[in-house]
């Protein structure tokens, strides 16, 4: 049992990653950023997440 519920949080944090780095994708900010912010999310998935939520690109 508690090894399902492991795979399902990794697999909705993966899911949550992709669209965190498909968002950084479609930004306006610049390439050296992007590579920046896509680099922590995937080396931190969570935390990288988590920082991206709160202090990542946003569009006006």
């Amino acid at each position: 049992m508690d090894l399902q519920i492991t795979g399902i949080l990794g697999f909705i944090i993966f899911i949550a990653d992709i669209w965190a780095i498909l968002n950084v994708i479609q930004s306006r900010e610049s390439s050296g950023t992007k590579l920046l912010w896509i680099v922590l999310i995937l080396v931190l998935p969570l935390l990288g997440l988590l920082i991206w939520w709160f202090a990542g690109p946003r569009e006006p």
